[in-house]
């Protein structure tokens, strides 16, 4: 049995044309979503996979209606092949029924491959970059360990309160607090007015 599934991405478009090739290619049963192709949480097509038995195949009007990125589309269509669910779409005559079909379908697979090697890669060459400047994974510190000693001291003082030290080094009081959980209670000297603030 053939499904098809049309999807447009926002209420105002309208699927006929999807829905007519759709027909027209001899699908039994049709499921029209509206939703971004970006959005995981698609309803119409989680009761389009689950309407498949073995033996069908799952039809859509473009390869996109189905998936925005490649790792997407390899994702579903794997699904659909380990449930032995076929796949077409009808604009790129892609048919995971034929030799051909099934021939493109492993060269995506081995492209979107290639992509996660190659970002694999990049992320590496950043961090060893990254440590070879002195800078560890992340954003830089707010705080010098000098910066935190200048803090230690000033919060020493009772005259000082956290958000004077805080604007002193140039950061909000909650990154203050980040560096120095204790505040001024890790020194033991809580004044009156500044007790909020430990």
């Amino acid at each position: 049995m053939l499904i098809g599934y049309a999807r447009v991405s926002t209420h105002d478009q309208n699927p006929q044309l999807q829905l007519d090739a759709l027909t027209a290619a001899g699908c039994a049963r049709l499921f029209e979503e509206k939703a971004s192709g970006a959005q995981r949480d698609r309803p119409e097509l989680m009761r389009a996979l689950d309407h498949l038995r073995s033996g069908d195949t799952l039809v859509v009007w473009k390869l996109d209606r189905l998936a925005r990125s490649m790792r997407q589309l390899i994702e579903t269509i794997d699904t659909l092949s380990e449930r032995s669910v076929g796949f077409r779409s009808l604009t790129e005559a892609l048919d995971t029924g034929t030799a051909g079909g099934k021939l493109i379908f492993h060269i995506f697979g081995a492209l979107a491959e290639f992509e996660r090697a190659v970002i694999r890669e990049r992320v590496r060459a950043g961090v060893k970059a990254a440590r070879e400047r002195g800078r560890l994974n992340g954003r830089p510190r707010a705080l010098s360990e000098e910066d935190l000693a200048v803090a230690r001291v000033l919060l020493q003082n009772q005259d000082s309160t956290v958000a004077d030290v805080a604007a002193r080094l140039n950061v909000s009081v909650p990154t203050l607090y980040r560096y120095l959980p204790g505040g001024r209670a890790q020194f033991g000297a809580q004044a009156g007015r500044n007790r909020y603030l430990s």
